[in-house]
């Protein structure tokens, strides 16, 4: 979860940093640093092996963060918005081929939808819908969005799988994620521009809005590991749909994007795609029966005087409250 910022450094390294206060009530205290310190050294160092694991998906988040920069920098904000939610369907589907997840119909037919929807924004956005710089690549910002989903689908499931493999808290994996991608980081402003950052310092062109960037990502970090362990699924569609609309009228604002009804029509897709796929089994069911009940009255009857056939359990817990998003589309 790093990133390189403009002045070189990890943009995302705080929800590492931050992490390691949090992750044992009471390690923060005075008298307890010791033992903060003894317990990093335990997890991290002496159980290395453990630690490695996590370097994979540190690596892709860093390659990730990377390209979503080049995307943002080629495409409006509200279109880089709409795109982005190619990662449900990434994610949907590194989740059946690594973790052995079904779909069901109404998964599949929300990710056409999903699917459909970001062909129609991108059909808009390469008709010249709407004016934009002379100096951005609408194929290229569309290729970068495509392997940022790409990553961030293999990189999430692999996640889960390591935080459903083993006994680590969600604060530990984010603060070996953080350890990793600030290495990682590192590594690459040295590679691409160690002789500007020799000659005029590490810290230079942090303005304000670098540094807001650079805080959003650690707070974003944050957040994404929170969602991962409490919120719901209902709760996470909620939050993309608005934060397709809060980007749609940002950019109106900000940059002059025209809404036509092209867009308005991908847009809407996506968020009602968003929607059906975050839906309970048990709310599914029931639209999955209403619209069966449409279709016509049920001929079979049950003879009078025969108990009713007895009803088919499941040792799965409650299907009511089962979620059809994988936690893997929560992670950045």
């Amino acid at each position: 979860m790093a990133a390189v910022g403009s002045g070189g450094s990890p943009a995302a390294a705080g929800p590492g940093v931050v992490s390691a206060g949090m992750l044992e009530p009471g390690t923060t205290t005075a008298g307890n640093v010791k033992h903060l310190v003894l317990f990093l050294h335990e997890a991290v160092l002496v159980q290395y092996v453990d630690t490695l694991k996590l370097a994979v998906p540190s690596l892709i988040y860093t390659l990730q963060n990377n390209l979503q920069y080049v995307a943002i920098s080629n495409l409006p904000a509200a279109t880089f918005q709409v795109t982005y939610q190619l990662k449900i369907l990434t994610t949907a589907l590194f989740s059946v081929l690594m973790l052995n997840r079904s779909l069901s119909r109404l998964q599949w037919a929300s990710l056409l939808l999903l699917f459909t929807g970001v062909a129609i924004v991108q059909a808009q956005q390469a008709g010249g819908g709407s004016p934009r710089p002379l100096d951005q690549n609408p194929g290229a910002g569309l290729a970068a969005v495509v392997a940022s989903c790409l990553s961030s689908g293999f990189a999430g499931v692999y996640f889960e799988k390591i935080l459903k493999g083993s006994s680590g808290s969600v604060w530990l994996r984010n603060l070996q994620l953080g350890l990793f991608g600030t290495a990682l980081g590192l590594v690459g402003l040295w590679w691409a521009e160690g002789t500007a950052v020799a000659h005029r310092g590490f810290f230079f062109g942090y303005t304000p809005a670098v540094w807001g960037v650079v805080l959003n990502q650690a707070f974003g970090g944050l957040l994404v590991a929170v969602v991962v362990k409490y919120a719901d699924n209902i709760l996470k569609g909620f939050a993309t749909s608005l934060s397709i609309v809060l980007s749609t009228v940002a950019s109106i604002r900000l940059f002059g994007f025209h809404v036509d009804p092209l867009f308005a029509l991908g847009a809407g897709l996506v968020i009602g795609a968003v929607y059906l796929y975050s839906l309970p089994r048990g709310a599914a069911k029931a639209i999955a029966s209403a619209s069966a009940s449409t279709s016509g009255p049920c001929t079979h009857q049950q003879p009078p005087g025969q108990p009713p056939p007895p009803q088919l359990s499941s040792h799965r817990g409650d299907v009511s409250t089962e979620p059809f998003l994988p936690k893997s589309v929560l992670v950045k």
